[in-house]
């Protein structure tokens, strides 16, 4: 099995050394670097080709937002793990717009942040139903009236078919459960979700999720139920 290529953002020394030492431990992830600040990211992503970044939002010279904005817009990107001290931020949110994968707190045990690095490599989002309910109920309260309309507008390219699966994604649900749901294979869904990610210009699950909230998709569902 090919080891995930791990690579480390944090501007506290004493994170990043525990960080590698709990992640360096397990048998399928290497740590391939480590970074301070946002600037030195790009050049070490172009030497180390990681699979996954860990990245803290908070650092002095450029933030964690600024270099995921910067990474996500490159061609073969790699995912970025938020990582913070704080649920539900703003900024987390906006972490999450740019192309995030999904975040972990700094306090998570350490065999869920193995888990959560080796769901993100897998293709697979870091955002718990729970958890992807808080930040909706955050984000509510957040945007200007502006942002529906802008969402509704994008939304409307999709077809029936794929608005039922970016509400699915919207809710949380991992391929398996909009397949049951839906009445339709995993390989279908997984066909959908790409659809809907290039019709929209999106790079993963998570902004999916944030957009078809935007939009107001989640609310009209519970209203028909």
């Amino acid at each position: 099995m090919t080891a995930i290529r791990l690579l480390l953002v944090d501007d506290d020394p004493l994170v990043r050394a525990g960080l590698s030492f709990m992640l360096g431990g397990a048998d399928d992830i290497e740590i391939v670097g480590e970074a301070a600040d946002g600037t030195e990211v790009e050049a070490l992503v172009d030497r180390t080709r990681p699979d996954v970044v860990l990245m803290d939002i908070r650092m002095p010279a450029v933030d964690g937002l600024t270099a995921t904005e910067r990474l996500r817009a490159r061609e073969d990107a790699p995912q970025v793990v938020v990582l913070t001290t704080f649920h539900a931020d703003e900024q987390v949110l906006h972490a999450l717009r740019v192309g995030a994968a999904g975040f972990v707190l700094k306090d998570t045990p350490p065999a869920e942040i193995i888990a959560a690095v080796r769901r993100v490599a897998a293709g697979d989002p870091v955002l718990s139903p729970a958890v992807t309910r808080q930040l909706m109920r955050h984000a509510a309260g957040t945007g200007p009236d502006t942002r529906r309309i802008r969402a509704r507008d994008r939304i409307a390219v999709l077809n029936d078919r794929e608005r039922e699966v970016a509400v699915a994604v919207g809710r949380g649900l991992a391929n398996a459960e909009i397949a049951t749901g839906l009445f339709m294979s995993v390989a279908t869904v997984k066909t959908h979700v790409s659809r809907i990610l290039a019709k929209l210009g999106l790079n993963n699950r998570v902004q999916i999720a944030l957009l078809a909230h935007d939009a107001g998709l989640l609310e009209e569902e519970r209203e028909e139920h």
